[in-house]
């Protein structure tokens, strides 16, 4: 109730302004001054404006980095984690350097040249120096930081997945599952066309595979052990999100989609850095994919190998369902 009425006073104080701006200018035809004309009074007023406008939004822009900072991604806790809030910190760092120089000198050059009846305009056409330069030094800088983020790339995803524990994410509107590899830590086949009853899934029975796959509601994962995700969704387009794995990737109908991270703090590791008690890590579903999208969520639990073993035996395997 009180943002209500905080925003509702806002409102009104813009109206107000804008009313007592109208008032302003005709009082000033009722005079006889012409509104339309700007003198160099008007142009010296909007100068100072400008300049005082440029100390407004680099002291907000700095008061707001320090302050939310830390709320910009929650704490990483996967391996590759690291290196992806490095290459974001490294592109942060250039966008901030960059917006530093540019908006002062902008706003500067507003101010220096404002309007004024003495002054004469110069047509100034053409600068082959300066065109190069600010073509140059740009592209090289993007280049940099494109390969850097390739590199980081393919570092990621192209890591060994050999000894990787198998787990499937199968998204529908607007619930995931998830289907663990079994003991022979491989998947069965899986079709669409198969779905019925308990075989939520799809998978066929047929496949000897898919005997001991086994499907759940909620996802575990051991602590400091790799995991191959493999994507799949029964509809639409879903987006696999994961904040603090630093994980995100598509599942596109028909086809299989994968991603290989391990984590490398528990949940419970994580509330005691958090300092809060209630909290879980989530994967949610980054694509707007209908009217419930806001609730496609899945709980996740990471845990000691020993805490996961004993979670999977209790768990029923497709073959006996």
């Amino acid at each position: 109730m009180t943002n209500l009425l905080i925003v509702l006073i806002i409102f009104l104080a813009l109206v107000a302004f804008v009313q007592l701006v109208r008032v302003l200018e005709l009082s000033a035809e009722i005079r006889g001054v012409n509104t339309g004309e700007v003198t160099d009074e008007d142009n010296n007023t909007q100068g100072i404006l400008m300049f005082a406008s440029v100390i407004l939004l680099l002291g907000a822009f700095f008061t707001m980095t320090i302050k939310y900072w830390d709320l910009l991604l929650p704490k990483a806790a996967s391996i590759h984690g690291a290196e992806t809030d490095t290459l974001m910190a490294v592109s942060m760092a250039l966008i901030i350097f960059v917006f530093v120089i540019i908006q002062p000198i902008m706003f500067y050059f507003a101010y220096k040249y404002r309007g004024n009846k003495k002054n004469k305009a110069l047509f100034y056409a053409h600068n082959n120096k300066l065109e190069v330069i600010w073509t140059i030094i740009p592209s090289i800088v993007l280049t940099v930081l494109i390969f850097y983020g390739l590199n980081t790339w393919g570092k990621i995803v192209n890591t060994d997945t050999s000894d990787a524990i198998v787990i499937e994410l199968y998204g529908k509107q607007f619930q995931w599952d998830a289907r663990y590899s079994g003991e022979d830590n491989e998947l069965g086949v899986a079709n669409v066309r198969l779905i019925e009853g308990t075989n939520v899934l799809g998978l066929d029975i047929e496949d000897e595979k898919s005997w001991d796959d086994i499907v759940t509601s909620e996802l575990h994962l051991p602590v400091n052990k790799k995991i191959l995700f493999k994507f799949r969704s029964q509809d639409i387009i879903h987006s696999a999100y994961m904040p603090h794995f630093r994980l995100q990737m598509n599942c596109v109908p028909g086809m299989v989609t994968q991603f290989a991270f391990t984590p490398t703090m528990t949940t419970e590791e994580m509330r005691q850095e958090t300092l809060n008690p209630d909290f879980e890590y989530v994967l949610l579903c980054n694509k707007i994919c209908g009217a419930a999208h806001y609730n496609m969520q899945m709980r996740i639990v990471v845990e000691s190998e020993e805490d996961y073993n004993k979670w999977l035996k209790e768990k029923t395997i497709f073959q006996n369902l």
